[in-house]
């Protein structure tokens, strides 16, 4: 086999591997120094010393300090700390109970409280695991209650808690600066019009498929609201703090007051002293807190550091060249390309998570952008934007996994996956109006920080 062929080779075993449930990434760690091995072998093994003597193993040790001195990928531990400690504030549950009384004469009231809640408490967390699990305990019960159509009810939840990997300040398009080595400012401002106008669009859906569909979402008993003023204040003491404080971050990152990792640093304070100031703070919530925030951090690094070695040995074997060649001979005009790429991404998401296309695969698209002239900026956003559907398409729909294991028998899998259908739609459509309107996210950056040059 040629060493092209022995890439491909390497590219559809992981996939398989994946499929069969190994962990990705020690799964890539793995692949990765095996190619590697065979990838950089030079010569006979005459003894022991010979066997290490492979420049795989400088390369795995080289990628894993990389990782740790990385100066963007610092913000990560923070901003997820900041989740944590939101999440177990108790901060969620005021916000959801007071949006819910303040929107009780809309269609599906229920429903549109969890998706803000959904997109607040993503933003502040970017954590879907977290988001999906602490609503699918709060609101989920809620809108049972309620007798709300389970798939509808479902679908709200998984859609929403997908919403934090798009909505600044979001731990993937850290990520995703630090793959394609853009700006991560330049990436939270693109990020910002297009997570507002899909989380708008699910609203706007709910909305409508209520009002012309009552069943879905009957409206709420209307003897226990309280009086208004006291849904305001409830709304005011839960909605403003905690939006605040996620303005307070993500505008001095856009401002270039500070790094991102100073403003996550003053965003996990900001959500210590929210913490404290609603007495919920206590000293077994704080070690939770941390050792979560270890626990996912650990998993992002290792994640990071086999993802780097199996990218850097599928590139030395020619994986990268291989399928760059095929692209480029196919002749294609941008927008071609552009939906050839998405559609790809798409598919991938069906086996794979959100973490391993953009590390792996969209590193294959990034060498072709200058060849069809395509702003990184705005492909981001459209692969962020496609990212979305990784954990919402069936078999590998994470976002449904998630809610299955907090709900276990109170609903079934395919009922999930026949609420979050919708949503794929939505997202697709939200990547058509950003192709043909591209200020949608491209105004915003431009604004900020004057025209993109390459």
């Amino acid at each position: 086999m040629t060493d092209p062929e022995v890439a491909l080779l390497m590219l559809g075993l992981f996939i398989v591997l994946v499929l069969l449930g190994f962990p990705i990434a020690f799964t890539l760690l793995a692949m990765g120094v095996a190619f590697g091995y065979y990838a950089y072998f030079r010569g006979p093994v005459d003894s022991i010393a010979d066997v290490f003597n492979n420049n795989i193993f400088y390369l795995l040790n080289q990628n894993t300090y990389s990782v740790m001195e990385n100066p963007t990928l610092v913000a990560i531990p923070l901003f997820l700390f900041m989740g944590y400690v939101v999440e177990r504030a108790n901060i969620v549950d005021k916000l959801f109970f007071s949006l819910y009384q303040a929107a009780r004469n809309l269609p599906g009231s229920l429903a549109i409280a969890a998706l803000i809640t959904c997109a607040v408490f993503s933003t502040a967390s970017g954590i879907v695991g977290a988001v999906v699990t602490l609503m699918g305990l709060l609101a989920f019960p809620a809108m049972a209650n309620a007798n709300y159509n389970k798939s509808f009810a479902s679908g709200v939840i998984c859609a929403g808690g997908t919403l934090g990997i798009l909505i600044p300040p979001s731990i993937m398009l850290i990520v995703y600066s630090a793959i394609a080595d853009l700006s991560p400012l330049r990436l939270y401002a693109a990020a910002v019009f297009p997570g507002l106008l899909l989380a708008g669009l699910y609203i706007v859906y709910v909305m409508l498929r209520v009002w012309s569909n009552p069943s879905l979402a009957p409206k709420p008993d209307m003897d226990d609201v309280p009086p208004p003023r006291e849904i305001y204040f409830n709304l005011l003491v839960s909605f403003v703090p905690l939006t605040v404080l996620i303005m307070l971050v993500l505008g001095s990152i856009l401002g270039g007051l500070a790094t991102p990792a100073e403003a996550a640093a003053m965003g996990a304070l900001g959500g210590m002293v929210l913490a404290v100031l609603y007495r919920s703070m206590t000293w077994k919530k704080l070690k939770e807190s941390v050792f979560l925030t270890a626990k996912a951090t650990a998993m992002v690094c290792w994640l990071f550091v086999g993802s780097w070695t199996f990218a850097s040995v599928f590139s030395y074997l020619g994986g990268h060249d291989i399928i760059a060649d095929w692209v480029g001979g196919m002749d294609l005009e941008p927008w071609q390309f552009l939906v050839l790429a998405q559609l790809i991404i798409f598919l991938l998401g069906w086996p794979l998570e959100w973490s391993e296309i953009l590390i792996i695969f969209v590193p294959i698209f990034l060498p072709l952008l200058d060849v069809f002239g395509v702003n990184p900026y705005f492909f981001a956003m459209l692969v962020a934007l496609n990212l979305q559907t990784s954990f919402l398409t069936p078999p590998m729909a994470m976002s449904a996994y998630y809610l299955k294991g907090v709900l276990k028998k109170q609903i079934e899998l395919m009922q999930i996956f026949r609420g979050i259908m919708p949503y794929l739609g939505i997202v697709i459509i939200t990547m058509v109006l950003m192709y043909q309107f591209p200020g949608i996210a491209l105004w915003f950056p431009d604004y900020l920080f004057g025209p993109y040059i390459p």
